[in-house]
């Protein structure tokens, strides 16, 4: 194909101006423009193509309809350039049909939405009246065929009505002469009921003669039963009666004994106990005082009364802590994020969890003590999947409730006497756990601790 050359300005520059549509292209000659326009688009090159169409130059004719259609139709329309070139390829491919157009003398044969579509193409003078025209003969030709169907159409549904009737005045003739039977064999059955029905109150009859002579040997049955569930009634009370004497005079017998033994064994390990606890509360050491023990002297490696003084724990020494763990029944409850945040605030908040966890389950196998951590719920996007560590309880503070609150509520749900042992640096919680006796310390002594894990 001839390109243009740089002074050639498009066929309808002249008169693009004087003649156009002012309505949308009819449907019929829009699908036909676009086929033309989809098989001449093989024909020219990718520099020729413009920009948005140029993606589409490896499609088959058929899926460059199909997908390119509204992008082609809008180039035809926006770029003389390329309609021109698009013109040319027309005049190639049906040089009769473009000689007509151009001479102004369509053929009478052709159909007009080819005429249209290559009027749309070619520009030639008069080509809008003659996609007008062709639009009124597609909605003409439109018409008719609507027209057609709607007649065959008619015809069909009056072939069915017809069938119909005569299908109704068959199944009505059918139906009389079911509902004449039916009322045959109802009269037939009419006369068999009243037959049955005095046969039913025959057997009516007979069976209310029955039913007395049942009733009469019912009542006389229920008598003798009654009397012999009295006379069972009496001999198992006089049986209750005597078991229940010989169980009362075991049962004094063994309560004799072990009421007494009872409050021996109680009140024995009420004692050891006490006595327990109070030598681990004083440290005190096993009884081995001999007479010569009085005699004052300086044994080597014992303290001088000098290193005495020293054996007060501080509130940062670890050893404090075992002290308190040492306690039996003791209970440590944990200001989680208090500690982690003191210890390493620099790791991430889940580590920080695990890593306290750790160590307090190893803390617990070593002193047995119940320990409980307490993480501040408000600080989570979801419910954290944990599994606690064994020897430790881990619990979130609800929605609303912070972690100091939950801290102080199990410290207050603990009964007087227990020793509660409770690990946090925030004031308000040691001043909190304190009023409900519980011995509150500081973060740094547990980590101290756990540091020698």
């Amino acid at each position: 194909m001839d390109q243009p050359t740089s002074g050639a300005e498009p066929a309808d520059a002249a008169d693009g101006g004087a003649e156009a549509l002012d309505r949308p292209l009819p449907e019929g000659v829009r699908r036909r423009v676009i086929a033309l326009v989809a098989d001449a688009f093989g024909g020219l090159t990718v520099a020729e193509l413009p920009a948005q169409l140029r993606q589409y130059a490896r499609f088959t004719p058929t899926r460059r309809a199909k997908f390119a259609g509204n992008a082609m139709a809008a180039a035809l329309e926006g770029d003389p350039l390329f309609r021109q070139r698009i013109g040319e390829r027309l005049c190639q491919a049906q040089p009769e049909l473009a000689g007509a157009l151009e001479a102004g003398s369509p053929p009478a044969a052709a159909d007009p939405v080819d005429v249209a579509a290559a009027a749309y193409v070619l520009r030639p003078v008069g080509w809008v009246k003659l996609v007008e025209a062709a639009g009124e003969e597609v909605q003409r030709a439109d018409a008719e065929r609507v027209g057609e169907e709607a007649r065959r159409e008619l015809l069909q549904l009056r072939e069915e009505l017809e069938r119909a009737r005569a299908h109704t005045h068959s199944e009505t003739e059918r139906l009389r002469a079911e509902l004449d039977a039916a009322r045959k064999e109802s009269e037939s059955l009419h006369r068999k009921l009243r037959s049955a029905q005095s046969e039913v109150k025959r057997g009516e009859a007979a069976l209310r003669r029955s039913t007395a002579e049942a009733d009469a040997q019912r009542a006389e049955a229920a008598a003798q039963l009654s009397a012999a569930e009295s006379e069972s009634r009496r001999l198992k009370h006089r049986l209750g009666e005597a078991e229940a004497a010989v169980e009362a005079g075991r049962r004094a017998s063994r309560e004799g004994r072990s009421m007494e033994d009872m409050r021996l064994r109680l009140l024995l390990d009420t004692v050891l106990d006490a006595a327990s606890g109070l030598r681990r509360e004083l440290a005190l050491p096993p009884v081995t005082a001999r007479p010569a023990d009085s005699v004052d002297a300086v044994e080597p490696g014992r303290m001088s009364p000098k290193d005495i003084a020293a054996r007060a724990l501080s509130d940062t020494d670890p050893a404090l802590l075992d002290q308190l763990l040492a306690l039996p029944q003791a209970h440590l409850i944990v200001d989680g994020y208090n500690v982690t945040k003191t210890g390493y605030p620099q790791m991430p908040l889940e580590k920080q969890r695990l890593r306290l966890l750790g160590g307090l389950s190893v803390l617990a196998a070593q002193t047995g003590a119940e320990m409980t951590c307490v993480f501040d719920g408000a600080e989570l996007a979801a419910p954290v999947l944990l599994a606690p560590p064994r020897g430790v309880r881990v619990l979130f503070s609800k929605a609303g409730v912070t972690a100091d609150e939950l801290i102080r509520q199990l410290a207050r749900a603990e009964p007087p006497g227990r020793p509660v042992v409770v690990v946090s640096t925030d004031r308000e919680v040691a001043d909190g756990v304190a009023k409900a006796g519980a011995r509150p310390v500081a973060s740094v002594l547990l980590l101290k601790r756990l540091s020698r894990v």
